[in-house]
């Protein structure tokens, strides 16, 4: 099959052919580290985590390229305001953006330059410019000539000479345009800054990611990424001065996810809805967040609310509420004869339907709402197989049953998606003294708790112990954790805020 993505400069769906055969390389605009990311950021890294998961699934070695940019006017005015420095803003930025991303599944890039790390190449690059006639210095600022590249515009599909200063250009009587941007900013009192031919400074915004994404990629690399916010300017600024520098592409396909809303409306803080990622994650686990928003496609706008995170959790339960059935059902000694054999034949059709309809969902512009509801008609096919009949599972059915869990369990973790996960970590944290109480547990670990305490239970169970082992389950039950005894084991719910 081919992958068709949806390519911003083109405007159009186009093959996705790679520069170099089975390889991708891949560049995204990672955070401004001024404050904590917003639910609003996460949507646009889980995007691209999502899109370079698949890529790799799908037999592609994909080097993954994402920046920091801990040189910035936001950082620079936030530190102002906490009364620190901008290093140690950006510092502890940082490492808060690393770890956020680590709760919420993200993987980590191949590799993930920071502008204060790459001044050299910048200062480099914007030699070059002025060198070539596109660039020009005014007072130790370094301005790029925006008419000097006639290309600019085709990304967003801007006409320049249609183009006002406004809102998001800065209004400078010293530049030779208004639509001039800088390359380099002379250093002001308190700000960090560095030596150049032009004295001491900083480097632009948006000069910063054309050179770390040409530094690890190379020129005209594969796929270049971001929220649909910075079309304009940022990344139409960022070709103008690539492709003037080099003469050659920048990038090769552009994608831009859409943007989040909060109950139908912009997320902003004069509405007081602005939500934070690490707010979400202490309420809602990570794989139930990342269901949520897997349910858009990633080009169209998402509305964010608790109550579809709630509608997200109860999706994610229903797969692997199937999963734990399944892996209950193989514990059995199969039956002589179990379900009739057209029963299993319609299993076995439902399997291969939603494996290929899961890749050519993704394959189309990698529409992941499309790809989970190939595995929703997959769990409802297995939910009704299971249930058909009071027959025993015989060893075909329990052969046709686990190729259901294989391809759920691959199909979703090529999204990142775990099965299993979600459960386990709502768990609260009273159940860690409740298992040293009934089950001598010495961890710190609230899942290992409920293990620990489910054993407890069976053991008094075989011993007839019934006050125990009610115990045990009185106890779960008073921190909403409800035990029942299947054939197959004790099946665990956990509903939280019971």
């Amino acid at each position: 099959m081919t992958i068709r993505l949806y390519n911003t400069l083109t405007r159009r769906k186009e093959e996705f052919i790679p520069r170099e055969e089975g390889a991708v390389a891949m560049y995204v605009c990672g955070p401004t580290v001024y404050n904590h990311i917003h639910i609003g950021n996460a949507r646009t890294f889980l995007t691209f985590d999502v899109i370079r998961r698949y890529l790799a699934w799908r037999g592609f070695a994909v080097t993954y390229v994402q920046n920091i940019t801990d040189v910035d006017d936001k950082i620079i005015a936030r530190a102002a305001e906490e009364n620190t420095t901008a290093e140690e803003l950006a510092r502890v930025y940082t490492e808060a953006f690393l770890d956020a991303m680590r709760e919420l599944g993200v993987e980590k890039p191949t590799v993930q330059p920071r502008a204060t790390e790459t001044i050299p190449e910048m200062i480099a690059m914007t030699e070059q410019l002025i060198e070539q006639g596109h660039a020009y210095e005014v007072e130790g600022d370094v301005y790029f000539s925006v008419r000097s590249f006639p290309g600019y515009g085709k990304l967003s599909g801007r006409d320049i000479d249609e183009m006002r200063s406004g809102a998001r250009v800065d209004v400078d009587e010293r530049k030779r345009d208004p639509l001039d941007f800088a390359l380099w900013k002379a250093a002001k009192p308190g700000e960090p800054h560095w030596p150049s031919p032009w004295g001491e400074g900083r480097p632009g915004w948006h000069l910063e990611c054309s050179v770390m994404s040409e530094k690890e990629l190379g020129a005209s690399f594969d796929i270049h990424g971001g929220a649909s916010d910075l079309i304009f300017p940022h990344h139409e600024n960022e070709i103008a001065q690539s492709e003037a520098a080099t003469g050659q592409p920048f990038a090769r396909y552009w994608m831009h996810g859409g943007l989040l809303q909060v109950n139908a409306e912009k997320m902003s803080k004069s509405l007081g809805n602005f939500m934070l990622l690490r707010e979400v994650l202490d309420r809602y686990p990570a794989p139930v967040v990342r269901m949520l928003m897997l349910q858009t496609h990633y080009r169209s706008p998402l509305d964010f609310s608790l109550d579809r995170l709630d509608e997200a959790r109860s999706a994610y339960d229903r797969i692997d509420t199937l999963v734990r059935n399944i892996r209950w059902a193989r514990g059995t000694t199969p039956a002589h004869e179990g379900r009739p054999a057209e029963d299993r034949e319609r299993l076995e059709a439902a399997i291969a339907a939603a494996r290929d309809s899961f890749v050519a969902e993704m394959d189309d512009d990698f529409n992941t709402a499309g790809a989970l509801g190939a595995i929703f008609e997959l769990v409802r096919a297995a939910n009704t197989f299971i249930t058909a009949s009071d027959a025993a599972m015989a060893t075909a059915d329990l052969v046709a049953l686990s190729e259901v869990e294989d391809v759920i369990i691959e199909s979703l973790g090529s999204l990142g998606l775990e099965i299993g996960t979600a459960r386990r970590q709502g768990y609260p944290p009273e159940v860690v003294g409740l298992a040293r109480e009934l089950a001598g547990y010495g961890g710190d670990d609230p899942a290992g708790a409920v293990d620990a305490l489910l054993a407890a239970r069976a053991a008094a169970r075989t011993d007839r112990n019934w006050a125990a082992a009610d115990a045990v389950r009185d106890g779960l039950g008073r921190l909403g954790i409800a035990v029942e005894d299947t054939a197959h084991g004790a099946r665990v719910t956990f509903t939280p805020g019971s």
